[in-house]
């Protein structure tokens, strides 16, 4: 006699049956449409290439993978609390502390907690809201590529910055382009609401983003750990509240 459940057909966490579609879906990691015309250029190259040179061609076809990857667009864990500040991109934390916001944003000239996360080129670029609110402004200031790790980066690349109205006051996120990166893309719009851990926008080929919060928020991270966006709690407001909830994004 065997104890236990009968052994059945696999089930979702629904506990729907999965089937073999299913199993493909939850098997690859899905990938981003932004990315659809980088990896095709990249494959037409590679097979052009390897009409002249099969040494060329596992050198495209390697570029083409990785391509691939870079745009990759998982799904996440986000935790809903409105006390939390979620962490906006994959990447290495490189700065936490007192900043002056960029001017753009209207914030003032006060210093603000900023916490920077620095994504290299095998990082995922999607781009994450750190809380929910209100988007207030959005604003884009071209400007310079230097190396998205330096603190420099912040006042001379070019950026995109979104000014939130969060349940604990105003918050900004600031995507801003690096030395390899030079499009910032920005899906969402002024005025309207988000979610934590909403996407938002993207940037390509290696960056970083700049979270700008209210003194009263407590860094959860420091320099040189490194974080999950729409994942990873990044900072935290006071005040009491139960278990948070999460959802997949």
């Amino acid at each position: 006699m065997v104890s236990g459940r009968e052994a059945g057909p696999e089930t979702e966490p629904s506990g729907k049956p999965m089937n073999l579609v299913d199993t493909v879906k939850n098997t690859f990691v899905p990938i981003h449409r932004e990315g659809y015309p980088f990896i095709a250029a990249f494959a037409l190259i590679t097979l052009f290439l390897g009409y002249f040179s099969s040494i060329l061609f596992w050198i495209g076809l390697i570029l083409t993978a990785w391509c691939i990857y870079f745009f990759r667009d998982p799904e996440r864990v986000t935790p809903v609390d409105d006390r939390l500040v979620i962490s906006p991109a994959d990447g290495v934390v490189s700065a936490v502390g007192p900043a002056i916001p960029p001017r753009e944003l209207g914030l003032g000239d006060a210093e603000m907690t900023r916490i920077s996360v620095f994504m290299n080129v095998f990082s995922c670029h999607v781009n994450r809201a750190p809380t929910r609110g209100r988007i207030a402004r959005i604003e884009y200031r071209p400007g310079r590529f230097f190396n998205a790790e330096l603190d420099k980066a912040s006042s001379e690349n070019e950026r995109n910055g979104l000014v939130i109205e969060s349940p604990n006051g105003t918050i900004a996120a600031v995507q801003i382009a690096g030395l390899v990166a030079r499009r910032i893309v920005c899906w969402t719009e002024s005025g309207g609401a988000i979610g934590i851990g909403e996407r938002f926008g993207l940037i390509r080929f290696g960056s970083r983003v700049d979270v700008y919060l209210p003194a009263e928020a407590v860094p959860r991270v420091a320099v040189g750990q490194t974080a999950v966006g729409g994942e990873t709690v990044i900072a935290e407001f006071g005040g009491s509240a139960g278990v948070p909830l999460v959802r997949v994004s």
